[in-house]
């Protein structure tokens, strides 16, 4: 097998692994005369730096263009180069023909956090898991946070202050807060609100929400970092039993991973400013 294409797939388990964005360009079909075969690849990273190609030239600058904006939409794209009716294609690398060259998202495996060890966040885990997230588990109680509990789980913390310290939240990074109490919960928000998580979720009502983001605002905490919270966290399917409520937040994730247009951002379902302040 071609050394140069092993390269492209091992840099692409390694991006993965470190949490970063790309986009692979791939010839699905030629037809005519072409300088290069059908299944050549080119890697396009979010920086814009390339590995490999698709043939050179004006094509390969339009790909590469391409390729930048199917990584901010993450949505995968098929080009279509008729070269025989574009002269300005003939640069001396492309003789003619018709080339189509495919352009998908290459992601990092999404990561859930999930701060609290009790009955919703194993059933969490293992929905989330199943749903194809990487699990972990944080949470102040050794007999909470195991691996008996949470066999899923790759990581696991028995202290909030080495989660906080250990874990680098990023775009694909979700966060679920559902601690034994407020207080805890309160604490966990403080820190995520901070990060550059994907999804940040917090159980609980309305009323207790809104109760939290202004206790944290009183530290002086800007009120915009809520914009992103996602709270009461799941979707409203009437969720009661701990594994109703872990389907209703897994579907909630996999909304967001998807870039779901229907999901409801918590902005607007919270719609916090309307409510009279609280005793």
């Amino acid at each position: 097998m071609d050394p140069t294409f092993m390269d492209l797939f091992e840099e692409i388990v390694r991006m993965r692994r470190e949490g970063q964005r790309a986009a692979m360009a791939t010839i699905v079909h030629t037809n005519g005369s072409i300088p290069s075969y059908e299944s050549s690849r080119m890697l396009v990273r979010e920086d814009g730096t390339m590995a490999g190609t698709v043939g050179g030239g004006c094509v390969e600058a339009e790909v590469w263009a391409a390729a930048k904006e199917v990584i901010r939409t993450e949505t995968p794209r098929k080009m279509v180069f008729n070269l025989n009716h574009e002269p300005g294609y003939d640069n001396g690398l492309i003789c003619g023909g018709t080339l189509e060259i495919f352009v998908e998202p290459i992601l990092p495996q999404p990561m859930l956090y999930i701060f609290g060890g009790g009955h919703v966040s194993i059933a969490l885990g293992q929905a989330a898991h199943s749903a194809g997230f990487v699990v972990g588990v944080v949470d102040d109680r050794e007999a909470f946070a195991n691996a008996q509990r949470f066999p899923m789980a790759q990581e696991i913390y028995t202290s909030f202050e080495e989660a906080y310290e250990k874990i680098r939240p990023s775009a694909s990074t979700y966060l679920v807060i559902v601690t034994r109490g407020h207080k805890d919960d309160m604490n966990v928000l403080r820190w995520a609100v901070g990060t550059a998580a994907r999804y940040i979720g917090m159980i609980g009502s309305k009323r207790k929400a809104i109760a939290v983001y202004r206790a944290l605002e009183k530290e002086g905490i800007p009120s915009e970092k809520f914009d992103r919270v996602f709270a009461p966290v799941g979707l409203d399917i009437g969720a009661m039993t701990p594994e109703e409520i872990a389907v209703s937040i897994a579907a909630e994730l996999i909304g967001v991973r998807r870039r779901a247009s229907g999901l409801m951002h918590k902005s607007l379902r919270l719609e916090a400013a309307a409510e009279p302040a609280l005793s």
